[in-house]
């Protein structure tokens, strides 16, 4: 609380300088190879992303799901939610979207490719961007790679996202860092206020 006194409050932040934040694949059916390895890591990073997701409403920023469709191209949100969680599932379950969320349903690996979050984006006043998700080194990653290409500022908490195995995970954290700017940090050393200051300075 200290140090956070002395700082401007976040919700000071002006449209056009906000910060959003994307939710990579975490409505998942985990029906697919590598998905044993997977789940658990996800489930680990879903707590991290709930926390987030909680402080992002809480100032009114927006939270958006990114989402593959599972091969089913005529499918919607609530369709997917709907058969993540027709087996138990703990990850969906604890991150399911809730009313106010946007929820972008994506072709390819990145975020960005072919999808309206490229429009929605600027439209929302965002020019930060908090990534969370699965996979580290895949979608993660892509989405990454295709932000920093647009200069959005990157923070990928290495807690909030998750890979098949630490290794490829480590991997895709440290080109994200090195090559395109990213802060890593994981949400128990830095806190989303603390992230927005640094930037400032």
């Amino acid at each position: 609380m200290g140090s956070q006194d002395k700082q401007a409050p976040a919700t000071s932040l002006k449209s056009g300088d906000r910060p959003a934040m994307l939710i990579l694949d975490m409505v998942n059916c985990f029906d697919f190879e590598g998905a044993e390895a997977l789940a658990p890591r996800a489930l680990g990073a879903a707590r991290r992303i709930d926390r987030l997701r909680k402080e992002f409403r809480a100032h009114g920023w927006p939270v958006v799901y990114v989402n593959d469709n599972f091969g089913e191209w005529h499918s919607e949100a609530s369709k997917l939610v709907g058969r993540a969680l027709e087996k138990d599932n703990p990850v969906t379950e604890m991150v399911k979207p809730q009313h106010g969320d946007f929820f972008i349903i994506k072709p390819q690996f990145s975020g960005f490719y072919a999808t309206n979050l490229p429009v929605l984006l600027p439209q929302l006043g965002v020019s930060k961007l908090v990534l969370s998700g699965i996979a580290t080194d895949i979608c993660v990653l892509f989405t990454a790679a295709d932000a920093h290409m647009r200069e959005y500022d990157l923070w990928v908490p290495e807690d909030a996202v998750a890979a098949e195995s630490d290794e490829r995970g480590r991997w895709a954290l440290e080109i994200m860092a090195q090559s395109m700017g990213a802060e890593t940090a994981a949400t128990s050393q830095k806190s989303l206020d603390q992230w927005l200051a640094d930037l400032k300075q």
